[in-house]
């Protein structure tokens, strides 16, 4: 045991001890040529050197704070009465360190991540995000947070600058993640519904999207916007714009469905089972802000033909090209119906007060995984999980459009429109000679 427990001591410090060692050698070495003092000289000046040059320095601080993140790992496990989960790689991101770990034989990832928060506890860290290897049950990767990456301020669009169009069928940035990656989604064939208390950042994590549709030419835009304000600044892109009436609403949505069922008449004339980027056919974007203020209207016929036309569009659109993109606060089974609220492939969670009204946005199950809203503190506007491409929840910060920022993608996807509307109403001078 005295050896196992001594072998086992060495390999935890083997890269210190490999370091010592070496440097024993080297003066040794040195030592029967140049004396004790001059070899001591010689080895403190490579030792300086290693230090001093930034690359080698930053490798070896890399190589020995990797190792002593080791070495907390296993205090941990053994502290909080956990099997043997072995630590390998470690990856520094700039929330902290991403440890790559393997359960012993009768563990699981899933019991690491039930020990999440007293292994937070022992390594002295704000949390601990333990992910299972989709390719080895074994396998795992703990975050160990050490800071938030996202407590700055927003960021500006990186397509706010753009002079030309836009194409809302490539993927649109929504926003940037913890390892400072820009997160994009790709929305045709898609619905996106983004949900939470008020004051988290709902309407401004609607803005890149809302302005990609707009400043690409060929989409038609619709609005509902239930505060009149959210959406104003694209008025003049929309092809109809409602505010409070519930009753314009539900003319703007059957109008929409008119043009769905159209749609699928061409498809099928087509021979076709959805548009695709090439047939030259319109994206349809229904942007909502408010939704709840709609499904809770005085007049319960209203509401209820409010709630079935929606549905209905979100359930049918899909391959037609018609896209929905709602922004509410929690949306509970008794304000925004589970047949309406299950339909959206891609959920966007802001701050929330619970984990069940996290679970109601993104998921049932997803707080439990340690993927939870209500953690996001009330000071981080901005900053919510993201369900989207890969069907894991991503944690960002949305891009922010300011008024004058909004008020130039504004304007200038008035002029795009304008433009693409007389290149088409003009003929072609050449196919006409």
């Amino acid at each position: 045991m005295l050896a196992a427990a001594a072998s086992g001591a060495f390999w935890r410090w083997r890269l210190e001890f490999a370091l010592l060692v070496a440097v024993a050698i080297g003066w040794r070495l040195l030592g029967d040529w140049l004396g004790e003092l001059g070899a001591g000289l010689v080895v403190g000046a490579l030792v300086a050197g290693v230090l001093a040059a930034r690359p080698s320095r930053r490798v070896l601080i890399r190589w020995l704070r990797s190792a002593r993140v080791r070495r907390r790992w296993r205090r941990a496990w053994i502290d909080v009465g956990l099997p043997r989960v072995a630590a390998r790689r470690v990856r520094w991101l700039p929330a902290g360190p991403s440890v790559r770990i393997r359960c012993a034989r009768g563990s699981s990832i899933a019991t690491v991540a039930a020990h999440a928060e007293p292994l937070a506890a022992c390594l002295g860290v704000r949390e601990v995000r333990i992910g299972r290897d989709p390719e080895h049950a074994a396998w795992g990767t703990a975050l160990l947070v050490e800071r938030d990456p996202l407590d700055g301020g927003s960021q500006s669009w990186p397509l706010a600058d753009v002079d030309g169009p836009l194409s809302l069928w490539g993927a649109v940035p929504v926003g940037v993640d913890e390892l400072g990656n820009t997160v994009a989604v790709s929305l045709p064939e898609r619905n996106l519904l983004i949900g939470g208390e008020p004051g988290a950042g709902k309407s401004a994590a609607m803005g890149p999207v809302v302005a990609t549709a707009a400043m690409d030419p060929s989409v038609r835009l619709w609005l509902l916007d239930g505060k009149l304000v959210e959406l104003a600044a694209w008025e003049l892109c929309a092809e109809r714009v409602v505010g409070a009436d519930v009753g314009e609403a539900i003319a703007l949505l059957e109008q929409v469905q008119r043009v769905m069922e159209e749609r699928y008449r061409e498809l099928l004339a087509r021979s076709q089972r959805k548009i695709g980027a090439e047939d030259g056919l319109p994206l349809h974007v229904i942007a909502c802000d408010e939704l709840a203020f709609y499904l809770t209207a005085a007049d319960r016929k209203q509401r209820a033909r409010f709630a079935e036309l929606l549905r209905d569009v979100v359930a049918r659109g899909r391959a037609a090209g018609v896209i929905v993109i709602a922004a509410t606060q929690k949306p509970a089974a008794d304000v925004v119906p589970s047949a309406l609220r299950d339909l959206f492939g891609f959920r966007l969670a802001m701050r929330c007060t619970t984990p069940q009204a996290s679970d109601t946005i993104l998921g049932q199950g997803w707080a439990s995984q340690g993927h939870n809203a209500a953690t996001i503190g009330p000071a981080q506007r901005g900053v919510g999980l993201l369900l989207a491409e890969d069907g894991l929840p991503v944690r960002l910060r949305s891009f922010y459009l300011d008024d004058q920022v909004l008020g130039q993608l504004a304007e200038r996807a008035c002029a795009l429109r304008a433009d693409a509307w007389l290149a088409a109403q003009t003929p072609d001078t050449e196919a006409t000679s």
